[in-house]
């Protein structure tokens, strides 16, 4: 029997832990429950131990307890580790390395992975120091069920909803799942990035994250821990996948940097290849009829830079090519060029293909070359995925 110890900490979303702990067991998992001083305004012990059959922890000095294990033993005991609601508080700690509380102590003495579900208000999530809480817990491997976005228990609207119940048990078995990338690091890119022209405008291009953000699913899906660096998109994170959003490609480099070393890099975002060089003030017409005059630089390669050898670069490099003619030419020039292993090819040259819900693909590898017939890119993912599971199988 696979064995999760939940945290359950403080914010009205903690009722949602009963239901995930009735699930839990439902599906076979054992679960032994640890409750915040703060959770406690919320659920009852006596609750949890009801649905979980076990003994409900809370206090870190505890004679008995610690006589009879200790926190350093219940910290390792259970196969997983999953924080659910997971405040700002909670995340702060775990980034910090603080050990104030039962809660936070078992979180830093764990040598088991650990998956939060944040929930907390918009603002709150939103807030700088929460967003880099959540890159730093990503870079160090801690799984992340995203929140939902909707209406809140304080009137407000938008994302910090705690994840449905059943969302937060895929997220776990997809953890649990011998799928053939199990152990595997995968680092994939998604979406377009946005290059600032002044402080009100910026370069970007069509691309949604649609097929990036599904290709990081389905590995996750295959048993590999995944890393999805995306650029602004309005798609939803991926259930069970580390998340770090950027915005321009240099901050996408330093993302895709951060999370080395991987075994699998899939660079599916559409970086762009310039930047204006100064933006400074609002660009204003002077009235001369003339546009502007942007002096141009050009972003980091980060395909490039990954595929170099190096005692980092990943076993698998693959690279995506928007082209809009000659796709099979310009895809193998891109190859060479990049130095990557694989490279996925598509011609975006007709309407609705950027961003659309479709993909028809060249495939390149050391092999050759191989056409896709137009499918879907959720079964597209699943196709690569499965190639990738098959290559290091």
């Amino acid at each position: 029997m696979r064995k999760l110890l939940l945290i359950v900490t403080g914010g009205i979303a903690a009722y949602k832990a009963l239901e995930l702990v009735r699930l839990a067991t439902k599906a076979g998992y054992g679960v032994t429950a640890v409750l915040t001083k703060a959770g406690a305004q919320f659920v009852t012990p006596l609750s949890l131990q009801a649905l979980t059959g076990n003994k409900v922890y809370q206090e870190l000095f505890s004679l008995t307890d610690e006589s009879e294990m200790g926190h350093i033993e219940l910290s390792r005991a259970a196969d997983l580790v999953v924080v659910a609601p997971a405040t700002a508080d909670i995340l702060a700690k775990m980034t910090a390395g603080l050990a104030d509380d039962l809660a936070s102590t078992l979180l830093l003495a764990t040598d088991k992975r650990v998956l939060v579900a944040p929930a907390m208000n918009v603002r709150m999530w939103e807030h700088a120091a929460t967003q880099a809480n959540m890159a730093a817990l990503a870079r160090r491997g801690v799984l992340v069920v995203p929140p939902d976005e909707g209406p809140m228990a304080c009137g407000e609207y938008g994302p910090g909803r705690l994840a449905e119940p059943p969302a937060i048990l895929s997220a776990i078995e997809a953890f649990f799942a011998d799928g053939p990338l199990k152990g595997r690091h995968a680092i994939v890119t998604s979406g377009p990035t946005h290059e600032p022209i002044d402080p009100v405008r910026y370069l970007a291009n069509r691309s949604s994250g649609k097929q990036g953000h599904a290709i990081a699913a389905a590995l996750a899906a295959l048993g590999a821990r995944v890393t999805l660096v995306s650029g602004p998109v309005n798609v939803p994170d991926p259930a069970g996948v580390n998340v770090v959003r950027v915005d321009t490609a240099r901050e996408m480099r330093d993302a895709v940097q951060a999370a080395l070393p991987a075994d699998i890099a899939v660079c599916a975002a559409a970086v762009a290849d310039w930047r204006v060089e100064e933006a400074g003030q609002k660009i204003k017409k002077d009235g001369s009829g003339q546009p502007p005059a942007l002096r141009l630089t050009e972003n980091p390669d980060i395909l490039a830079e990954i595929s170099a050898p190096g005692p980092q670069r990943p076993k698998l490099v693959i690279g995506f090519a928007a082209e809009t003619e000659k796709l099979a030419e310009h895809a193998a020039a891109k190859r060479a060029r990049k130095g990557c292993d694989w490279l996925v090819a598509n011609d975006v040259g007709g309407t609705g293909i950027m961003g659309g819900d479709e993909n028809e693909i060249l495939l390149l590898t050391e092999s050759g070359t191989e056409a896709w017939d137009k499918m879907d890119k959720t079964a597209l993912a699943q196709k690569l995925a499965a190639r990738i599971g098959e290559f290091f199988a």
